[in-house]
């Protein structure tokens, strides 16, 4: 009940705070430039697509953990929908894309979304009212946030997650969107070029994801268990609604219904398309096999490693940033991964950290003025110093990812506990933390599920014997 009154509390008073804001007026006519319906069809649409990449994750994780882990690793994921949504529109928002202060973070100007309305803002998107650009945006925050679990699956207790999403979202998310992305941000200054999430969501999340994995330690058994996907099918549908968002994820950040949006649209394609192929031959040549898991894998690396640079390059580009992401993602799951002996579950950084990390530099390799005239040359078009401030700009992402994601989760420490007890892991996370079970098996002998102590109290290695004989 303690519990129940505390949370009624911080609602109580999170009403109280954001109540004015929830009655100020939005952008006013005066403000407003013209809204294009085709625009906001297609940036609405876009944000749709990329909002059901979330729930796409959920089972991309879960499918890769043991069953007894699958609800749980599920739920990270589907929660930060609601949690994360709530924080965007209460102030998350604001200090992403706010009114600049000091060139760090936005001001709180539009708190409770004052001032964001159905008129458009022309410093972000002058054809599409502003909620629209809000809410698309919203759907990055969220996945963001997901993108992290992979990293620490199985081993997390919820409590300790929700508070860590909450404040990671707060103090690092949002700042670094707003240095990318926000009008007077310091990154977006200095000319650093990220079209749709390469440091904002990539590198931030597979960077703070490996700084919990080895500040939480391994999972039990790591090492010395086997720890196969339980669910193979379930990953593959997973990523192959991640490749479907993702078109949103990129053609969208367009903006607009333009031609654009189509190259962002064609190259993010090819590039998952190329990685999809150079992870299956890599992983041929050096283990003797093609997997089903390589291949979604592969996928999920070329659209990583294009998405900073959809807007920037032309199709061979795009190609060739495939087909190198899809062999160095390979290897810092196969290699770097075994050699160094951290636990990255699901492989959150050698995917997303290294992935984004090719992607933000190839930008500097391959970005084109004749693709987008409001970008800027590589250093393949004669514009060395592009590259350097890609650097720049990956190096920043980071060490503020590393830095700030230790510091929240050695914060958190100090009142909850973070990792889930040796019992815990043992039993699997579905039950100690969420009291459900992915799969409820049944003993034909006795009508229990599996699992659970049966009325006859045949303990389930007798079970295993009678069956044997039985046959």
């Amino acid at each position: 009940m303690k519990k129940l009154w505390t949370i009624f509390t911080v609602c109580l008073l999170l009403m109280l705070i954001f109540a004015p804001a929830a009655f100020a007026d939005g952008d006013t006519p005066a403000e407003a430039a013209k809204i294009d319906t085709g625009d906001t069809a297609f940036v609405l649409i876009s944000a749709a697509l990329v909002m059901i990449m979330t729930p796409g994750l959920a089972l991309f994780y879960g499918g890769m953990v043991r069953t007894k882990n699958a609800l749980s690793t599920i739920m990270q994921s589907f929660f930060v929908i609601g949690l994360i949504s709530v924080q965007w529109v209460l102030f998350g928002y604001s200090l992403a894309f706010g009114p600049d202060i000091s060139s760090f973070i936005g001001g709180l100007d539009w708190v409770g979304l004052a001032g964001v309305g159905q008129e458009a803002n022309a410093d972000y998107a002058a054809t599409i009212p502003h909620l629209a650009f809000m809410i698309f945006q919203a759907m990055f925050a969220v996945i963001t946030v997901g993108l992290i679990t992979g990293a620490f699956a199985e081993r997390m207790k919820f409590g300790a997650f929700v508070v860590f999403a909450l404040l990671w979202s707060t103090f690092v998310y949002d700042p670094v969107a707003h240095w990318v992305w926000g009008v007077g941000g310091w990154i977006r200054e200095l000319g650093v070029l990220d079209f749709a999430g390469g440091t904002v969501v990539h590198i931030i999340s597979g960077v703070s994801g490996l700084t919990i994995a080895l500040m939480i330690g391994k999972r039990k058994g790591y090492g010395s268990e086997v720890m196969m996907p339980h669910h193979l099918p379930m990953t593959v549908i997973g990523a192959s609604l991640l490749w479907f968002g993702w078109f949103g994820f990129n053609a969208g950040s367009a903006l607009s219904a333009n031609g654009l949006a189509a190259n962002a649209f064609v190259v993010t394609h090819a590039a998952a398309a190329a990685a999809t192929v150079s992870w299956v031959l890599t992983e041929w040549i050096n283990h003797g096999k093609p997997t089903i898991l390589g291949a979604a894998s592969g996928c999920v690396a070329g659209l990583v490693a294009i998405t900073p640079a959809a807007g920037f390059v032309s199709l061979i580009p795009a190609v060739i940033i495939g087909l190198v992401a899809g062999i160095i993602c390979f290897l810092a799951v196969a290699v770097l991964k075994t050699r160094l002996g951290y636990d990255d579950s699901l492989d959150a950084f050698g995917v997303h950290g290294v992935g984004g990390t090719w992607g933000a530099l190839a930008t500097g390799l391959f970005a084109s003025k004749a693709v987008n005239p409001a970008g800027a040359d590589g250093l393949f078009y004669g514009n060395a110093s592009q590259l350097t401030t890609q650097a720049i700009g990956v190096a920043a992402s980071w060490a503020v990812a590393a830095i700030m994601t230790f510091l929240i989760i050695k914060l958190i420490g100090t009142f909850m506990e973070v990792r889930a007890t040796s019992e815990q892991e043992v039993q699997g996370l579905d039950i100690t933390e969420h009291g459900e079970r992915g799969y409820a098996y049944q003993d034909f002998l006795t009508g229990s599920p599996i699992g659970f102590a049966s009325s006859t109290g045949i303990s389930a290695q007798e079970t295993v014997a009678k069956k044997t004989t039985l046959a």
